[in-house]
């Protein structure tokens, strides 16, 4: 066989190899674009200069003028979910509203680069539920770690150790312990509401639900302000239609093709970028705080490999 004809019998081979390699490096892409339009959702809430409730309410809200004509036209496609499914849907968003208000909270209390890191908690609380509800065993793995996780929310939050100048680690802690708890609460109704046929209903259903529970509770709370200015309004639009709508465009689409522990791999970029958007806007945590993000994120991710081969145990994108 001739060097030519050696190259041309490999050529199809060849010519398939990259076409798959390109195929398979899209929905890595996506999920790393996502993972960064999640990733600074808290750089622009803080940006906006608006309170908790302003900021929960209004990005939601923003939302919905995306996702109900996207809803609309998914049921027109597939039909309309069923009652069950959405009634869960709905007490779901509450839940995501409650987190929302809470983590917006926790933005200006310990900056958006901590705020996202102590996000994780969930990954704690997450287990603890699907073992309550559903009597899923905890690994050995989940036992030894939990333990580490919280720790290093402490020390990311500067309740152990020194704070950042400004921030006030008590209340850091307090709300994104409840953001971390109510966004679990989120993730597993959302999983329990199943339905794979819909995938831009559940979320639409559970935005508006949110968008009323933040209504509430930032009305009560903060207050709600319906005209910022312009400046926040471009702040809270990006907000929402980048860190929201836009992530979760990419990420859903993209996680389904890849490995469980790929997906939960590339996910854990959320907090490494956010932690390195926070600097760019003058952020400095101290050298305790930012030891204890790392800790968080290496224990996520530790957590995350024991998920391979056991479906994916990934979060799902969200407003922050």
């Amino acid at each position: 066989m001739t060097v030519q004809e050696k190259q041309s019998s490999a050529g199809p081979d060849a010519n398939g190899a990259r076409r798959t390699g390109g195929a398979a490096a899209r929905p890595v892409m996506a999920v790393i674009a996502g993972s960064a339009c999640i990733s600074a959702s808290a750089v622009f809430l803080k940006l906006s200069g608006t309170n908790a409730g302003t900021a929960a309410f209004l990005r939601c809200a923003l939302a919905l003028s995306v996702l109900v004509p996207l809803a609309a036209r998914e049921e027109r496609r597939v039909g309309t979910r069923p009652l069950r499914y959405r009634a869960m849907d709905l007490g779901a968003g509450v839940l995501l509203g409650v987190d929302m208000v809470f983590w917006a909270a926790a933005v200006g209390t310990v900056g958006a680069s901590v705020a996202t890191v102590l996000l994780n908690l969930q990954v704690v609380v997450f287990p603890l539920l699907a073992r309550l509800v559903s009597g899923t065993r905890l690994s050995g793995r989940f036992v030894l770690l939990a333990p580490l996780m919280l720790t290093g929310v402490a020390l990311a939050s500067g309740a152990l150790g020194r704070p950042a100048p400004g921030s006030d680690p008590v209340a850091g802690v307090a709300f994104g312990a409840v953001a971390g708890v109510t966004y679990a609460g989120y993730l597993f109704l959302m999983r329990l509401g199943g339905g794979r046929e819909h995938t831009v209903s559940p979320v639409c259903s559970s935005t508006a639900a949110a968008a009323v529970a933040a209504a509430v509770l930032g009305g009560l709370w903060t207050g709600i302000d319906l005209d910022p200015g312009w400046p926040a309004w471009g702040w809270l639009l990006a907000l929402s239609l980048v860190g929201q709508v836009l992530a979760w465009l990419l990420i859903t689409t993209a996680l389904p093709r890849l490995a469980p522990h790929t997906g939960a791999a590339l996910l854990l970029l959320q907090p490494v970028l956010a932690f390195a958007l926070g600097l760019t806007i003058g952020e400095r945590p101290t050298p305790t705080q930012t030891g204890g993000c790392a800790l968080v994120v290496a224990a996520v991710w530790y957590q995350s490999r024991a998920a391979r081969g056991t479906g994916p145990k990934v979060r799902s994108p969200r407003a922050g």
